[in-house]
């Protein structure tokens, strides 16, 4: 793909004029060539965001920036290297080299989208001769439309940046681009099993494939999807997931998303992994595969923690939770309600203590109960604070309860939730083994993970709970996503809803 003319000007002056040091700046091109001045060179060891604001899951918000209506005029569209370069010289952010690399990818997707027009998408027809004869019905395009722009997908560590570059992306997408999604892919394939569900309710007994109508759905609804975490641990999941891109693709629908795994290293080990494999050769076919190598996590970067995570269970400290609790639920006109009900998939979920806006769980209300990811998304969606009181410390004879209570950290990092705990130990230990107990040490694979976490055994312990490649992740990165949620910038942004 080439960027037009239009944009590789544009995106040169304003480069000049942001960092004056260069005599003269680089041209966007096709290779990955670094965009930072000599100065930007000198600090590449020390790259950090200077400054974390609130940014809404839905993709309206990131770093102040509102996406672009269809009214602005054509100078001040704003484009994701421009506005990239904005952040940096407004000292937002710190220039990094790999990051702008990956913005210069963004950037000629951008331009590219500039000029592209989706096909028209027949609506299905729902008439007894089309459900006679079947095959009349299924008139779905066998292949991509001419001129539809290269995906991306781009994965690397944690905490390197790729969530903010996607979110960046998607608020400066062209005013033309007016049906787009930006979704975390564990709540997009939530949303796919329920239009699945009820599109084999609609078809009836005998009436056919649910997945080419859901997707016909899916790409009149948006075609540039923005999916932020895209992993598969789910055979259901994995089964479906071929088939649905496909179909998207030559629907003429536009993909960036994120994963912390090449294609190669999704679903490994995964029951029938086989069937997963030609999605893995669609992803690396159909998009372009880049990494953000970037070998600084920001969120390892030192932050001032605000007292938002209390230990032990002593009655001073529950003293001290019910208090900051009672101060958020203050207000006369929306007092403090029990045992408020939500409802998802046609399950009650209660919440034993709530306002609008805050929730106040015991730990065994919230992972000592057969709750799934869609339950946590939808307590996380309704309130912005949420306090967790009692959290235990836990051992293989907790194991799911401590499976559940990562889903749950996952939700609330997410959504960008408030998220307030007591617990037995420091919230960094509950899963750790008995410090008593007979140590076998850290294994090599568990210490490489914190290593490339930046967590230490100091910090967060040992567990032998978990062995899994995916567990082990899951436990790190839920420690990661814990010291960061401890921070004072998430305690001061985080919570609008």
């Amino acid at each position: 793909m080439r960027p037009s003319s239009v944009g590789r000007h544009a995106a040169a002056s304003f480069h000049r004029r942001a960092l004056p040091t260069l005599k003269r700046a680089h041209p966007i091109h096709p290779q990955p060539v670094a965009l930072a001045s000599a100065a930007v060179a000198r600090i590449r060891h020390n790259t950090t965001l200077a400054l974390e604001k609130g940014r809404d899951i839905g993709g309206v918000d990131v770093l102040g920036l509102k996406a672009p209506t269809s009214s602005t005029s054509d100078s001040d569209v704003t484009t994701p290297l421009k506005r990239y370069f904005e952040l940096v010289d407004s000292g937002v952010l710190r220039p990094d080299d790999h990051q702008t690399r990956i913005i210069e990818k963004l950037q000629r997707l951008h331009d590219d989208l500039v000029h592209y027009s989706p096909p028209a998408i027949a609506p299905p027809s729902h008439s007894l001769l089309s459900r006679l004869f079947a095959k009349q019905e299924d008139s779905a395009p066998t292949e991509p439309p001419a001129g539809l722009p290269e995906g991306l997908y781009l994965y690397g560590d944690v905490g390197t940046g790729k969530t903010m570059l996607m979110d960046l992306f998607y608020n400066t997408l062209p005013p033309n681009v007016v049906r787009k999604r930006r979704v975390h892919f564990h709540a997009f394939m939530i949303d796919v099993h329920k239009r699945i569900h009820s599109m084999k309710t609609k078809l009836g007994l005998g009436g056919g494939d649910p997945i080419p109508p859901v997707a016909r759905d899916l790409a009149q609804d948006a075609y540039v999807l923005c999916f932020d975490e895209f992993q598969v641990t789910d055979i259901a999941d994995a089964m479906i997931l071929r088939q649905l891109f496909e179909r998207l693709l030559n629907y003429g629908v536009t993909c960036v998303m994120t994963s912390n795994r090449h294609p190669d290293d999704l679903y490994k080990n995964g029951i029938q992994r086989s069937s997963f494999v030609p999605c893995i050769e669609l992803l690396k076919e159909r998009f372009e595969v880049t990494d953000l190598d970037s070998g600084t996590d920001y969120r390892r970067m030192p932050r001032s923690l605000s007292h938002v995570y209390y230990d032990p269970l002593t009655p001073e400290n529950k003293a001290e939770v019910d208090k900051v609790f009672n101060a958020l639920t203050s207000d006369p006109s929306d007092p403090v309600v029990h045992n408020r009900k939500l409802m998802t998939w046609g399950r009650e979920i209660r919440v034993p203590e709530s306002s609008s806006t805050v929730a106040k769980f015991e730990f065994t209300d919230l992972c000592g109960k057969p709750m799934s990811a869609a339950d946590y998304i939808e307590i996380t969606k309704n309130f912005g604070t949420i306090f967790v009181t009692d959290v235990p410390k836990m051992g293989l004879g907790q194991k799911d309860m401590a499976r559940r209570f990562i889903t749950f950290v996952d939700a609330c990092y997410e959504s960008k939730t408030k998220l307030l705990v007591s617990s037995e130990v420091p919230i960094y230990q509950i899963f750790s083994d008995d410090p008593n107990a007979k140590k076998g040490g850290i294994s090599d694979h568990m210490r490489s993970v914190m290593d490339d976490l930046g967590l230490s055994s100091d910090l967060v312990g040992s567990s032998s709970m978990f062995t899994g490649d995916e567990e082990l992740f899951a436990f790190a990165r839920c420690c990661s996503r814990l010291v960061q949620m401890g921070s004072k910038e998430w305690a001061e942004t985080a919570g609008a809803r």
